[in-house]
């Protein structure tokens, strides 16, 4: 918010010096009072009368420069107040309005916040997830340089990790029902979709269990190949040897490459590095 507050101040300083007019200085004078009134409430917390301050600057005086700035500060005075079913349209009303202007990325921020805070566990359904992912993917690819593009990617890598989880309780809960090609397909969806993520290691290890499960030995110990190359210290990999063992099979040091196991056999750990970089 302070970035924000220091281009309003400095672009409202610089309006009023360029008014020389008397009918400009009155109409400046207008616009400075409803912009105040807006900023006091805003300030205060009534976050209510601020709005209506900055849309009724707007609507008085849709062509200045101040009713740009007016949009911008309602957006943000829906986000503070945690009306998001609102501030969402606004941030999209203005992206759509000044597609060119310096702040989109922070209007991108917004929006995706706005969803973010809305994430509810993994047993709901994860649509505010994938749409605060879009709008932070957004934002680092249009701004990456912006001042918000750091917080946005570690948002992205956490709503990516909720994403897996989900797949991974639905994952589990085929598993223990024994639907284990179903298991199979929600945790294969983790490491294909969401192979950056904490819950690779452990979607490995549990698709080398289902694979058990069902006889099919050798998917089950290149799962466990795949699971070793890339994560040799994760317990995950650990309770899979052990588990192998236990029926007298052996982790491959190979995996055919026409399997789609063998597609990620050594794509992991290079995906994940690209991503940290």
């Amino acid at each position: 918010m302070k970035f924000l507050k220091l281009s309003v101040i400095v672009a409202s300083m610089a309006l009023t010096a360029c008014s020389s007019t008397t009918e400009n200085k009155e109409l400046v004078g207008e616009v400075e009072l409803l912009y105040n009134q807006g900023m006091d409430y805003l300030s205060e917390g009534s976050y209510g009368e601020s709005i209506h301050a900055f849309e009724e600057l707007e609507r008085q005086h849709p062509y200045s420069g101040w009713a740009t700035r007016a949009q911008m500060m309602v957006v943000f005075a829906l986000y503070t107040s945690e009306r998001y079913d609102e501030a969402v349209p606004a941030a999209d009303r203005f992206i759509a309005s000044h597609p060119g202007h310096k702040d989109i990325s922070y209007m991108l921020y917004l929006k995706g916040m706005s969803h973010y805070n809305r994430i509810s566990d993994v047993r709901r359904d994860q649509q505010f997830t994938e749409e605060a992912l879009k709008a932070f993917n957004e934002l680092t690819e249009r701004y990456p340089a912006s001042d918000y593009a750091k917080d946005a990617k570690l948002k992205i890598t956490l709503c990516l990790d909720h994403l897996a989880g989900k797949e991974m309780m639905v994952g589990r809960y085929y598993q223990k029902d024994e639907r284990y090609m179903a298991a199979i397909n929600r945790f294969r969806t983790v490491i294909e979709n969401y192979q950056t993520t904490s819950q690779t290691p452990e979607a490995l290890y549990r698709i080398t269990e289902s694979y058990l499960a069902l006889g099919i030995e050798d998917e089950a110990t290149e799962s466990a190949a795949v699971l070793g190359y890339n994560y040799p210290s994760s317990s995950w990999y650990a309770k899979a040897y052990a588990l192998l063992g236990e029926r007298n099979l052996k982790v491959p040091t190979q995996v055919e490459e026409t399997s789609w196991l063998g597609s990620i056999w050594k794509g992991i750990k290079s995906s994940v590095s690209e991503q940290h970089n």
